[in-house]
């Protein structure tokens, strides 16, 4: 982007967004170990309906199934589960704002009943940049999260006179919720700076830009609504995530905004304990809010013990196998697993079945010690 050009971007970023009456400010490092300090050792999934292939047939009022939901939680609590980190989408504030918010109500009045406590997920970069309401299509065969869509998407990313009603869903939604104890974090934008993923085309040539620009924003949308609950933005990229590292600028944001410190990793119990060492400087609560790819080397078995005696929350990719397809891995973008007999050797992401048994039973024992001992105690598993 021409100088010229990020800065008649930047006047129209400024035009179009009204400043916050009065953001709180961001939690102090003492502020933030003290909320943390009366909080359980997380542990959990990233959730979705295994009937549901991505958010927008999650939440939408023809496809929002509660009895669904009140069993698969029934599994998370039977499992130790105590929180799961789920994700929204603007698209169904300016549908239904009203209707967007009793569906939300009800589904954490179903968490509540299992004991789970709720990150929200308010935007997302990641898969399809240009979805549609309604009808969502089928899964693509053999590919890891076909269906999966954008937040707030490329066609409204590159419009910053659409971004008033980014501050309407983002204000709306967080309001709503400010105070509620279901809800234990705001987690507001996934992977910002992901150029997206997947074999799609229709992401804005300067995506980094746009969201630089925007990110800062939403922390103040959000945080003008004063809510109890801390905000976050989990940094993701395989690079030194450390205060003297040279963090790009949304790196820079997230760390600078965040209440507490969010993360993601997919690799060994080695790379996983320098994330570890990386972000402690920083002096915040930390939680991995995706981690367990069994077949790249991240497994319940060597990185959950870790994250439990350091008291980091665990929040794993995939609970249910299903529509999403995460069972398969990233690579399937690339060659399809499509099979004829046997399904592929090992599952990538997710814990169970779709009737609730899970993947390796020896799994379910782990979490189970895991969520039983103590905050930072790892007890034995057999």
């Amino acid at each position: 982007m021409s100088i010229r050009k990020w800065l008649l971007f930047g006047c129209a970023v400024a035009a179009a967004l009204a400043q916050p009456a009065m953001a709180r400010a961001r939690w102090t490092a003492a502020e933030a170990n003290n909320w943390d300090a009366h909080q359980p050792w997380f542990l959990g999934a990233n959730y979705l309906p295994s009937n549901a292939i991505n958010e927008l047939e999650m939440w939408q009022p023809e496809t929002f199934d509660p009895k669904r939901i009140d069993q698969e939680f029934g599994w998370a609590q039977g499992l130790g589960m105590n929180v799961m980190r789920v994700f929204l989408h603007n698209a169904l504030w300016d549908q239904d704002a009203e209707g967007f918010k009793r569906r939300m109500n009800e589904f954490l009045a179903i968490a509540a009943h299992h004991n789970i406590k709720i990150m929200f997920v308010l935007f997302d970069s990641c898969w399809d940049p240009d979805y549609q309401l309604g009808l969502q299509r089928a899964p693509v065969p053999g590919v890891h999260n076909s269906g999966w869509v954008q937040a707030p998407g490329g066609k409204i990313l590159d419009d910053p006179d659409k971004y008033p009603a980014l501050k309407a869903y983002v204000t709306g939604v967080v309001g709503s919720f400010a105070h509620d104890p279901r809800v234990f974090a705001w987690d507001v934008w996934n992977e910002a700076d992901n150029p997206g993923g997947g074999n799609y085309q229709d992401n804005p040539r300067d995506k980094f830009e746009r969201v630089q620009a925007l990110l800062p924003e939403v922390f103040d949308w959000a945080r003008s609504m004063d809510p109890m609950q801390p905000l976050t933005s989990g940094v993701w990229h395989d690079a030194d995530w450390s205060p003297a590292a040279s963090l790009n600028a949304i790196e820079h944001i997230q760390l600078d905004q965040s209440d507490i410190i969010s993360f993601h990793d997919y690799s060994w119990p080695e790379e996983f304990e320098t994330r570890i060492k990386q972000l402690t400087p920083y002096g915040r609560p930390i939680i991995c809010t995706e981690y367990m790819a069994r077949g790249m080397g991240s497994t319940f078995d060597t990185i959950t013990p870790i994250g439990k005696r350091s008291n980091i929350g665990m929040i794993n990719w995939g609970f249910v196998a299903g529509k999403s397809q995460t069972t398969l891995p990233w690579d399937s973008w690339v060659k399809p697993y499509t099979y004829k007999v046997d399904p592929q050797p090992i599952w990538f992401h997710d814990v169970l079945h779709p009737d609730g048994t899970p993947y390796r039973q020896r799994e379910a024992q782990i979490l189970h010690a895991l969520s039983a001992a103590p905050k930072g105690i790892v007890p034995p598993f057999d």
